[in-house]
C-alpha cells in the first residue's frame, strides 16, 4: 500500500512538473511570436503627433540605431501622418545632450521645421520616456500618436504606451543595425521577449533588473 501510495504522489509531482514547464513555455513562445507579429504591423494612420522613442547618442550625434528610427520618422512627417515629431529619451550620467534633443537637432539638420519637433528629454528607459511624453501630450490635447522604435521593441513600446494612457500605434523602422541579420533579428526577439513577461509581471521596465539596456 505504502509503495503504491508513493508511486502515486511521484506520477502527480511529474505530471505538475511537465504541466508548469508547458505552460511556461507556451507563455515565453506565444509571447515571442506576438512580439515577432506586431514587428511586421506599420501603421501608417493619420495621428496627432509622431513619437520617436530614444536611443544612444553621442555628444549630440544619435546613434545609428536612433538615427533609423528618426530617418523613418522623418519619411512619415513627409507623407503626411502627423504634423509634429516628438523625439523622447534622457540622459545619462555625464551626457551634455539627451537623446531628445539630439533627436530633434538630427531632425531640423535634415530638413523638418524646427516647429514642427518636440523633445521631451525626460526618461531614462522606455516607460519613463512615455511617462513623460503622455504628459506633453495631454498638455497640447493631443488624442492618438504614431510610436517610432525598432520592430522588436513595437509591442513593448504600443504596450506601456497603452498603460500610461495614450491611443498609440506603431510604424517601426525597417531599417538600420538591429534588422540586417537574421542572427540579430532572432537576438532582439529573444530580448525583447523577456523584457516584455517581466513587464507584464511587474509593471516596471527591464532595466530595473541590473543595466540589462532594455529599458
Amino acid at each position: 500500500m505504502g509503495t503504491r501510495t508513493t508511486t502515486t504522489r511521484a506520477a502527480w509531482v511529474r505530471r505538475a512538473v511537465f504541466g508548469t514547464l508547458l505552460v511556461v513555455a507556451l507563455t515565453i513562445g506565444g509571447t515571442a511570436f506576438r512580439v515577432w507579429q506586431i514587428a511586421r504591423v506599420d501603421d501608417r494612420s493619420e495621428a496627432d503627433v509622431i513619437i520617436v522613442l530614444g536611443a544612444a547618442q553621442y555628444n549630440g550625434k544619435p546613434s545609428p540605431i536612433f538615427q533609423a528610427r528618426l530617418k523613418h520618422a522623418k519619411q512619415l512627417y513627409e507623407d503626411g501622418v502627423a504634423k509634429v515629431i516628438i523625439t523622447a529619451g534622457g540622459n545619462r550620467a555625464g551626457d551634455e545632450y539627451t537623446e531628445a534633443t539630439a533627436g530633434a537637432q538630427w531632425l531640423v539638420e535634415q530638413g523638418v521645421p524646427k516647429a514642427s519637433t518636440l523633445p521631451v528629454g525626460e526618461g531614462r528607459d522606455t516607460l519613463g520616456s512615455l511617462r513623460a511624453v503622455a504628459n506633453v501630450v495631454a498638455e497640447h490635447g493631443w488624442h492618438t500618436a504614431v510610436l517610432v522604435s525598432d520592430p522588436w521593441h513595437s509591442l513593448r513600446a504600443r504596450t506601456m504606451a497603452d498603460d500610461v494612457g495614450m491611443e498609440a500605434w506603431t510604424s517601426p523602422t525597417h531599417s538600420g543595425p538591429i534588422v540586417q541579420t537574421r542572427q540579430t533579428q532572432a537576438m532582439y526577439i529573444f530580448r525583447e521577449t523577456g523584457a516584455l513577461l517581466f513587464y507584464l509581471l511587474t509593471k516596471t521596465p527591464a532595466d530595473d533588473i541590473g543595466g540589462t539596456g532594455l529599458g
